[in-house]
């Protein structure tokens, strides 16, 4: 996901679920909370988004929807299960059964799945540097893509070897088999920059530490939600009980910051 829309079909003004995806790139995201009314009171006024039950087995579950698209998943699972507070970002697949045999064999670990949940089909581990990361495999639909303020818009890996991550996410996804269907990777602002059909779909940026006092350094996924004006969002997030990690600055894909939720999970803020 990134600033560039892609031209597939947006989904529907009243989607039945989460968009069917672009195989082997990231597509949606969803929130682990400890306390889905509070992690509601903070996403809904700073993004604009509203709310509607969805079907989970593990409790309650939530769909985002900004401007009558399904943009991401809230579950209470955080609480329910002791997980941490965070967003994961999931990439799409054909096949999740084959993909996570992948992840095993190349050194990740797999936690959960591969089970049905959401009408498709998931699965939720970990790379090779520890950086934790979801699959999934929707239902045949063209794949679309919410675009706009309140999407996730853009996905970037923070871990600590950008090249190694980039191989270990070529043989999850089979990048480079897929290179005659307008997949590409390269190298661009200190980042390896996986492009598809010229749009750049993911990022990779070297320099995580495991066990950094800095979560920002830590290897993980971060997931970027577009607003109209960054810095307005910002002071809006911090009176909502949220914080600033980061405050806004220019970079080559726009205006960002970085921010924790009124919980704690890190998230990040990106204008055009």
């Amino acid at each position: 996901m990134d600033h560039e829309c892609p031209t597939a079909p947006a989904p529907s003004p009243s989607p039945a679920g989460p968009p069917s995806c672009v195989p082997a790139v990231p597509c949606w995201v969803s929130l682990l909370s400890r306390d889905l009314p509070a992690a509601t009171s903070f996403y809904g006024p700073l993004l604009g988004w509203t709310f509607r039950p969805a079907p989970s087995p593990w409790g309650p579950y939530l769909h985002g929807i900004a401007d009558g698209a399904v943009v991401a998943g809230l579950a209470e699972t955080a609480r329910r299960r002791g997980f941490p507070v965070g967003w994961t970002t999931y990439f799409g697949t054909e096949d999740a059964d084959a993909a996570a045999e992948r992840i095993r064999s190349g050194g990740g670990t797999v936690a959960v799945g591969p089970l049905t949940f959401d009408g498709g089909r998931v699965v939720l581990g970990a790379d090779s540097q520890n950086a934790v990361f979801g699959l999934w495999q929707a239902p045949a639909r063209p794949p679309g893509r919410p675009c706009g303020p309140g999407a996730p818009v853009r996905t970037e890996l923070r871990t600590r070897d950008a090249f190694a991550a980039a191989i270990f996410y070529a043989r999850v996804f089979d990048w480079a088999e897929r290179d005659g269907d307008g997949y590409d990777i390269r190298y661009e602002h200190d980042r390896v920059v996986l492009r598809v059909d010229g749009r750049a779909a993911a990022t990779l940026r070297g320099g995580g530490t495991d066990g950094a006092a800095e979560p920002l350094l830590r290897p993980r996924w971060h997931v970027h939600f577009e607003t109209a004006d960054v810095d307005d969002a910002a002071a809006r997030a911090l009176r909502l009980g949220g914080r600033v990690l980061r405050p806004p600055v220019d970079t080559p894909y726009g205006r960002v910051a970085a921010l924790q939720d009124a919980e704690g999970g890190l998230f990040h803020l990106v204008a055009p």
